[in-house]
């Protein structure tokens, strides 16, 4: 399959779309965002990979020491997303970025790559059932289902760290950590203040703003994380009906 694909840098970021989010006309606050972030991020080894056509067809990885997860283990690559959106499904991209991702950890020593899964394929989570066909396999888990999948090129495998497993806050308002990783995550944190504000609900939305907050999370994360009454309740991303159906309990 010839594809064309084209990898964001320190010198094309300001100029290529960032395919998360698909904006023709006016800037979108949450790409902006993004952009700022993705700037810092690689100058230490944060891959966007994409599809060079205005589609939403992209993989986004990192070196797990400096991703954003607290995740542990030496000399991993951490895939954040791999997505491929509407009409480009099934015509093979999502195998070129997944193939590129471990040529890459492979060429650059790297002893693996992993991912967050779930033991239930979960919202905003890649498809792991795709991962497991490259030969992923479960190598840590929480108590509340979700997987750390790892593709091992040495036998040696990286794990959650421990205060990822402890799934609890001593706060029992409702609480959120996120970071700017994601481009949907302002619209969610907009709409989660507006509803509190409008139903009086006490909410702490807290910005992992740094690599160490993010390591020292307490529970698993992407780029986003909900507690409520002092328990972890999800890494998906929240609409007015979600954050209804947390705030009965």
């Amino acid at each position: 399959m010839n594809a064309d694909f084209i990898n964001l840098t320190a010198e094309n970021l300001a100029d290529e779309h960032l395919c998360c989010i698909i904006r023709a006309s006016k800037p979108h606050p949450g790409i902006e965002a993004k952009r700022q972030w993705l700037k810092d991020r690689i100058r230490e080894g944060h891959v966007f990979r994409k599809l060079n056509a205005k589609a939403t067809v992209f993989i986004e990885y990192a070196p797990l020491e400096t991703a954003w997860v607290p995740i542990v283990g030496g000399n991993y690559y951490y895939v954040y997303c791999l997505w491929v959106c509407g009409d480009y499904k099934g015509k093979g991209y999502g195998k070129l970025l997944m193939e590129y991702c471990l040529d890459d950890a492979k060429e650059k020593g790297k002893s693996g790559v992993c991912m967050l899964g779930a033991k239930k394929q979960k919202s905003w989570l890649s498809d792991q059932a795709f991962a497991k066909k490259f030969g992923f396999e479960t190598v840590d888990s929480t108590r509340n289902g979700y997987d750390l999948l790892a593709l091992s090129f040495d036998g040696t495998a990286p794990r959650f760290a421990p205060n990822a497993k402890s799934l609890e806050i001593e706060s029992g308002e409702l609480t959120i950590y996120y970071d700017l990783q994601c481009p949907y995550v302002q619209r969610s944190v907009e709409m989660t203040r507006q509803y509190c504000k409008e139903n009086g609900v006490p909410v702490s939305i807290i910005e992992v703003d740094t690599l160490q907050k993010a390591k020292e999370l307490p529970c698993v994360f992407n780029n986003w994380a909900v507690f409520y009454k002092g328990n972890f309740e999800t890494v998906n991303l929240l609409d007015a009906a979600y954050l209804k159906r947390i705030l009965k309990k």
